[in-house]
Order: C-alpha cells, then sequence, then structure tokens
C-alpha cells in the first residue's frame, strides 16, 4: 500500500464520525455496484468514489480542490476526477444511476441549485445518497455553532424534513433517513471537535465512534448533528 493511501485511510476512515456517515451512505447504495455510474458531488480527493469503484462502479468524483484531485490521483483506486463547479455539472441528462454527496450541500450558497444538478444528470428510478449538517441543538452553545459555521464555511442546515421538500420539488422521493449523534451529549461533542480539534481532533476521537454510535441507536431518530438521506427519482429506469 503507498503512503498515499494510508494517509487517505487515515484522514477518511479513522474519524469519528466520516467512517460512519459515507460508509452508511455507500451500504444504502449497494456492495455490488458493476456497470452503474456514480457521481460523487464535491469529492474532494475522490476517496469515497474510489470506494465505489471497488465495488465495481465507473465512479466519477467532482470538486473545485485542484490540491485535493491532484492528492487523490495518487490513491491505488483513483475514481475519475473531474474539477468542475457542483452549481454547473459538465454531464448530460441522466448520466448517472446513483449521486453520492457526502456533507456538500450546506456549504453551497444555493443548495437548491445543486440539487436542480443532481437531479438533471440523475437517470429516472436512479437514487441519490446525501448526507449533511443539521447541528438541530446548536442555538444551546452560540459559540459553538458560530465557530463551526465559520470555519467550516456552513452556509445553510438541512432536516430529513427540508430535504425532503426541497427534492420533492425536484421528482425526488425521500426512501429513507438517518441521523447521527443523535444526543445532545454527542451534538455538544461534535461542535466541540469541529471548533477546537477541527480535522486532527475528528480523528483522535474515532475511539468514542462506537459509543456515538450506540447512543445513536437508543435515541429517537428525529435529530442530531448530521442527516443521511436515500432518495429516487420518479419515472421507470430506462
Amino acid at each position: 500500500m503507498k503512503i498515499s493511501d494510508v494517509v487517505a485511510f487515515m484522514g477518511h476512515q479513522v474519524h469519528v464520525c466520516r467512517y460512519r456517515e459515507a460508509g452508511t451512505l455507500l451500504d444504502w447504495m449497494g456492495r455490488d455496484l458493476r456497470g452503474r455510474r456514480v457521481l460523487d458531488v464535491a469529492g474532494g480527493d475522490g476517496y469515497w468514489a474510489g470506494q465505489a469503484a471497488k465495488r465495481g462502479a465507473q465512479a466519477v468524483s467532482i470538486d473545485l480542490a485542484r490540491k485535493k484531485m491532484l492528492y487523490g490521483r495518487t490513491l491505488a483506486h483513483p475514481p475519475a476526477l473531474v474539477e468542475c463547479d457542483a452549481l454547473r455539472l459538465p454531464f448530460a441528462d441522466g448520466s448517472f444511476d446513483a449521486i453520492l454527496s457526502v456533507c456538500a450541500i450546506e456549504h453551497f450558497d444555493d443548495g437548491g441549485t445543486s440539487l436542480d444538478e443532481m437531479a438533471r444528470v440523475l437517470k429516472p428510478g436512479g437514487r441519490i445518497f446525501m448526507s449533511a449538517d443539521v447541528l438541530s441543538r446548536a442555538d444551546a452553545w452560540p459559540k459553538l455553532r458560530d465557530a463551526h459555521k465559520a470555519k467550516y464555511h456552513v452556509q445553510h442546515t438541512y432536516t430529513h424534513g427540508s430535504l425532503a421538500k426541497l427534492m420533492d420539488e425536484r421528482d425526488l422521493d425521500v426512501e429513507r433517513h438517518s441521523y447521527q449523534f443523535r444526543t445532545a451529549a454527542a451534538e455538544r461533542l461534535y461542535l466541540s471537535l469541529s471548533t477546537y480539534g477541527g480535522r486532527v481532533g475528528f480523528n483522535a476521537a474515532a475511539p468514542l465512534a462506537p459509543l456515538v454510535a450506540l447512543g445513536d441507536r437508543s435515541a429517537p431518530n428525529e435529530r442530531g448533528s448530521i442527516v443521511l438521506v436515500q432518495a429516487r427519482k420518479r419515472g421507470a429506469p430506462a
């Protein structure tokens, strides 16, 4: 294994939430992705699109961060990496069977336009697998909330309900959702790590991931720091 793969593994999978977040979305997508075209929107170095490629997908990752994408090309299983704007995707209508988007929509000035583009390039019957910042209790800790939003350029937050409304307007039906960091203690941990620890803190807190997952299983699936959504585009597959 190359050093770049080890670093990518540590950054993406040894993490208090990212492995469970992106891993769940990939599990929802399926273990066997042979013959399917998958687009990762704002995929950075393309690591998670690369995991879809390992499952057999024809995977494409788009981003505007050229440095990350150049790094992604050094990985053992790189997807096709395309430098472009998520609000103006350079793909034909109905080009993809599935779309992955891991905590990206909250960073866009116009989340609706990003969903317009995702819905446009998705085939009828295709599915979107998306996560987004919710920060449902963040108003209880305004300093942490404001620091998190400023540090990560969070423009908007979403619930499964608000995402379902946006998706319904674009002929997308939400099929399931799941919140992560559901308890108040877990939400405060998430905001504290993002504010004071950043990427290093999230990685250092990875041993807490099983405890967070256990807490999520025992709490209602109604709110949390992150929401995961699976939605299907209306219409029969071609």
